[in-house]
């Protein structure tokens, strides 16, 4: 594969590669990656304003990103000394920890590979380019921000977490949505699939090519069985039940009582 492929696109392959990082020496995209998902975004330079705001932001919401499953690994064309230079200013200065790794691409070797280098903003730095990339390596979604204006890092996670929902219910996701919001049922292809669409009440009807569902926790988890308990009679050990075959036993006798005695005269005075 060519280093100079020109912009990756949605449904590529995500080209591997070897490089150094602020936490490996001998990082391979493709052995890090393992089954994850992976945000992989470049940033113009070190120890720039907008692109410290940035890494602040992604640091933020990295305990969000990493409970769905998914990596962030950032990059720019500085050499690793920078990149350590840099993070320990943030941590010192700002009270923020860059716990993902960065990529130093000082001979711009993976930002060619990726298509981050614009002849026209830059030719000595990265755009703010942004890949989504599923546990196959499949490149899902890109973003591409100008060197003046900083990412949304919250609209990258919504982004992720689209693409995880649209995966796991077959269905894609309307304008805005959020996670726990209805999302868009496919739409039908024949008369037969639009009528069996239509007569499923638990859709949310707009039309007959539009419908959204429910695929909150609460709307697709399992009924719960309810055991209805036994009577006190089915409870009962059998041997505390009657036999009707036998004969009821005998009661034990009431104890007789002594007669009451006579009571003696009494001698008068």
């Amino acid at each position: 594969m060519s280093e100079e492929r020109g912009l990756p696109r949605i449904g590529d392959h995500a080209p591997d590669f070897s490089a150094v990082t602020t936490q490996q020496t001998d990082f391979n995209f493709s052995v890090w990656q393992e089954q994850h998902w992976v945000v992989l975004f470049s940033h113009p330079a070190d120890f720039t304003p907008v692109c410290t705001t940035e890494l602040i932001a992604f640091s933020q919401l990295n305990e969000q990103f990493r409970q769905r499953g998914v990596k962030l690994i950032g990059l720019s064309v500085d050499s690793i000394h920078a990149h350590l230079a840099w993070l320990r200013n943030i941590h010192d200065k700002m009270g923020a920890t860059i716990s993902f790794p960065m990529i130093a691409d000082a001979d711009m070797r993976v930002a060619r590979l990726y298509g981050m280098i614009h002849a026209n903003a830059s030719s000595t730095a990265t755009v703010r380019a942004v890949f989504i990339i599923d546990p196959k390596r499949v490149i899902r979604a890109l973003l591409y921000y100008p060197l003046n204006a900083g990412r949304n890092v919250d609209e990258i996670l919504r982004l992720v977490t689209a693409l995880q929902a649209t995966d796991r219910f077959a269905c894609a996701t309307p304008a805005n949505w959020v996670e726990g919001e209805k999302v868009v049922v496919p739409p039908p292809k024949t008369v037969q699939e639009a009528d069996q669409m239509l007569a499923k009440t638990e859709y949310e009807h707009r039309d007959f090519y539009l419908a959204l569902k429910d695929v909150s926790p609460a709307a697709t988890a399992k009924p719960v069985e309810v055991t209805v308990p036994k009577s006190a009679e089915a409870a009962a050990p059998e041997s505390a039940k009657p036999d009707p075959a036998k004969p009821d036993s005998p009661k034990p006798e009431a104890a007789k009582s002594e007669p009451a005695q006579p009571a003696e005269p009494t001698p008068s005075s």
